[in-house]
């Protein structure tokens, strides 16, 4: 074998439309699949709270799985170890005498100072690191602005891109995968090697059963387009509370990359020709176009949108008892049945609404004048699609420090309420004894 490709995988836990494995099989004559499960990921935070909390970390061992089993139909396999990507991807490289690595770029600071210190610690080794960027619907290199100018309100940043770009097609699969004849695969962890007790069962109230991986996030996209036709009416229904079709719930899936958002889109497009073209079908699209911006701007702010003061400058008042009130926050005990109801479903199964959590972030932030930084740590650990542009690009949303052209944005709870939960279903199935 003339060249090895070591593919370091991250969030991008799929074979299809993936440009880093696609490449790896036609520029090697083997590849090296690499996951790491960096401790860092499932230790605590600086606001005390845990990185990944259990719902989540369930979730990513079963995608990784998934993604092995999926490597292993094709003639692969996945190397999956414990252990800092900056440490253990050079000392493999130099095992099976690597020529090059192979990965997909992040946007987040963490993420990009991991990717800097295996860059550093493989030239030592005169080992280059290809970076791909493989994580949104539109490739930066097709926006109709450089970074450094994409406009800080999302409208004007929409309307120029729906007008002046196009979403590429999906990259092809590979057809087979060669591994070198001698490669040590090592053990899947289980949740107690990451320092977890053990998996906690499904909460009977959930929405959906969220499973991790590729083949999940594949299936789930079929049963809601094709099966349940429920693309159809999500302009009209996302923002139910209960219940599976009332929104796409891909977000688990995308935010590891089991799905790629440009599947999304040309299934969407394929959905169009075959069943209906309007609003509903055109405003998935836009929620895709949502998750690139915050990216973007991740790559324009970085390190701003952790910032109290984001990039306005000010950060939001805060009340003198503000630990005792994120407390009851927290645990579903604010004594405001929607604020609780939601929170207590947060917790149960690590998934939100999107209305929810909108109106979850501006009572903590409005009513109860909390740190928001604390919040969006507090979703960090507990959400399942937890992503980092998404979740702090969000919440520094909410709280008057990103990405808002309106001053003082403050949801009326009550009335978020009515209007969502009428006949207080949600209310109380979420703050019923269980």
């Amino acid at each position: 074998m003339n060249k090895l490709i070591l593919v370091w995988f991250r969030n991008d836990l799929r074979i299809h439309d993936n440009e880093v494995l696609l490449e790896a099989t036609r520029k090697g004559d083997a590849i090296v699949p690499v996951y790491c499960f960096d401790p860092r990921h499932y230790g605590t935070t600086n606001y005390g709270t845990r990185k990944t909390g259990s719902i989540r970390a369930q979730f990513i061992v079963e995608s990784v799985a998934d993604l092995k089993r999926s490597l292993q139909n094709l003639g692969g396999n996945l190397i999956t170890l414990i252990g800092k990507p900056e440490e253990q991807i050079p000392k493999l490289a130099k095992q099976y005498g690597v020529k090059e690595v192979y990965h997909h770029r992040e946007v987040a600071p963490e993420e990009i100072e991991v990717s800097e210190r295996v860059e550093t610690a493989l030239w030592e080794h005169q080992i280059n690191l290809k970076h791909f960027i493989g994580h949104t619907l539109y490739h930066k290199e097709h926006l109709p602005f450089p970074i450094k100018d994409i406009p800080d309100v999302f409208t004007n940043f929409r309307k120029k891109v729906e007008r002046e770009s196009t979403v590429r097609p999906c990259f092809s699969e590979p057809s087979s995968i060669c591994i070198p004849e001698n490669l040590s695969v090592g053990i899947m962890p289980s949740l107690a090697d990451l320092g977890y007790l053990g998996q906690s069962g499904l909460d009977s109230r959930a929405v959906l059963h969220f499973k991790g991986g590729e083949s999940e996030g594949l299936k789930r996209m079929q049963d809601y387009f094709w099966e349940h036709d429920a693309l159809r009416t999500y302009k009209e229904t996302r923002n139910g509370l209960l219940g599976a079709n009332f929104s796409s719930k891909f977000s688990a899936w995308i935010a590891l990359g089991c799905l790629s958002p440009r599947k999304v889109y040309w299934e969407i497009k394929k959905y169009e020709k075959e069943r209906i073209a309007n609003e509903s079908t055109y405003w998935l699209i836009f929620e895709l176009l949502w998750r690139d911006y915050f990216r973007f701007m991740f790559k324009k702010y970085g390190n701003k949108f952790f910032l109290k003061v984001g990039f306005k400058g000010q950060a939001p008042a805060e009340a003198t008892n503000q630990k005792q009130l994120f407390e009851r926050w927290k645990q579903g005990e604010t004594g405001v049945p929607f604020i609780d109801a939601n929170m207590r479903e947060l917790n149960a199964t690590g998934f939100m609404s999107n209305r929810g959590r909108q109106n979850v972030a501006s009572y903590l932030v409005k009513e109860l004048h909390v740190n928001w930084t604390w919040g969006a740590a507090y979703f960090e650990e507990q959400l399942i699609d937890y992503c980092p542009a998404n979740n702090w690009g969000n919440w520094a949303y909410i709280a008057g420090v990103g990405n808002d052209p309106r001053e003082d944005r403050h949801f009326n709870i009550a009335k978020q309420a009515q209007m969502y939960d009428p006949a207080g279903k949600y209310v109380q199935l979420w703050n019923a004894a269980n």
